[in-house]
């Protein structure tokens, strides 16, 4: 059996800027990306992402003669995977409240996948509770339920290394530290929800972390950082400052003084010293957030929600974000003021306002950029970077019906 993760195509377009650059499986939120969870409970399987044509390289298909084809924003449980494992004939479909979970086709279906459930045999799900991720705020605000899930599976029958000496904790055996990781001279207080150390991570000295919190693989907080969770720092971030619930995806760097509340913050992210976000209006109304759907503000239903930060946005020394703000992929934002609510991708510049960052220059600092962790930035990754960059265009309004600018 292959298993494909399917991009549902209103939750992937609510998912902008983070799904400019990756499926919707490939999102973290806990521990885990989502598609990690599956694998958790699938085991050593063939796995498949049926997402964007110009993803599709970087994320192939992998489709076999018989395949079950599984919601990219869905996390599993045992009920659930129970129920979509009883799937065995073409055709047949898991729906909840008309909502596609999974469905199995023969390969000769699936380039003609659709999520029209009328095109099926469908039964109900009767699982309750299903944590689905279906608006970018809903990494962070999801995050805690996440974390907990992901730590008792990912922990299960396992013995954590001992807790060092000099770390002051409250309720350790919610507390799991992973082979190579490092703790010093700290308090980790669980009673809020679990705590997790993932391999090679550090916590150098002076933090004070509440849970649920994750330190993902080769991470790191820096001395003195106040964490609150729900926060997930994903693999080699470097964070430090001043951090409540918020999800950091790989690879980003918060490394000074700063608030970030209520926010995510893709990969290769840096935030200059004293990077700040708002979280609350002083109205305290409802927060509104850019929809790449409906290309307006829409409400979010929460009165906290901080900065969405998309993959390769950068930002330099003292920046201020206001209460929801949306930054898009390879933005560079500087200077004095608070920059607009929403910034669009390849943006550079700031509260005076922005040009154009041209693509041949912004791969110019992505190569450095990967240069410094030894990953390579490869003519995949320029592809993908350069259709967001065309697929955008239209928000950058200074580029409408003029020549493009340049910096």
């Amino acid at each position: 059996m292959h298993y494909i993760f399917f991009d549902p195509a209103v939750t992937r377009t609510n998912l902008l800027p983070f799904t400019f650059t990756r499926p919707v499986a490939n999102l973290r939120c806990g521990i885990l990306t989502l598609n990690q969870k599956w694998e958790h409970y699938l085991g050593n399987v063939s796995y498949g992402y049926l997402t964007q044509d110009y993803l599709q390289q970087k994320f192939p298909l992998n489709s076999g003669s018989h395949n079950i084809l599984i919601n990219g924003s869905i996390c599993p449980n045992k009920e659930l995977l129970a129920e979509i494992q009883l799937l065995n004939q073409n055709k047949q479909a898991l729906v909840q409240n008309g909502k596609l979970l999974a469905v199995y086709l023969d390969q000769a279906f699936v380039d003609s996948f659709t999520e029209d459930i009328s095109m099926y045999q469908c039964r109900e799900s009767e699982v309750q509770n299903v944590i689905s991720i279906d608006f970018c705020y809903d990494i962070f605000s999801k995050n805690g339920l996440c974390i907990e899930a992901d730590f008792d599976l990912i922990t299960a029958g396992r013995i954590s290394q001992a807790i060092p000496e000099g770390i002051q904790t409250v309720n350790p055996e919610r507390i799991f530290i992973e082979e190579g990781a490092k703790v010093l001279f700290s308090s980790l207080n669980a009673s809020s929800g679990a705590i997790y150390i993932g391999k090679n991570a550090e916590i150098m000295e002076g933090c004070r972390v509440r849970g649920p919190f994750a330190l993902c693989e080769d991470a790191g907080l820096k001395m003195d950082a106040k964490i609150y969770g729900p926060t997930t720092v994903g693999p080699h971030c470097k964070v430090g400052g001043e951090v409540n619930n918020a999800v950091f995806y790989a690879y980003s760097n918060k490394g000074h003084d700063g608030f970030v509340g209520n926010a995510v913050i893709g990969e290769w992210v840096n935030m200059g010293a004293d990077t700040n976000n708002s979280n609350l209006k002083n109205t305290y109304d409802e927060v509104k957030l850019w929809s790449y759907r409906t290309e307006r503000f829409e409400k979010t239903g929460l009165t906290f929600c901080g900065l969405m930060m998309a993959d390769h946005a950068k930002c330099g020394i003292n920046t201020m974000f206001n209460t929801g703000t949306v930054v898009g992929v390879g933005a560079n934002i500087f200077g004095s003021g608070f920059p607009r609510n929403f910034v669009p991708s390849f943006s550079w510049g700031g509260a005076q306002g922005f040009e154009t960052f041209v693509i041949n220059k912004f791969f110019k600092t992505a190569e450095a950029v990967y240069k410094r962790r030894n990953v390579p930035f490869t003519d995949i990754d320029k592809d993908i970077l350069t259709h967001v960059y065309n697929q955008s265009k239209k928000f950058r309004f200074w580029e409408v019906n003029s020549s493009e600018s340049t910096n």
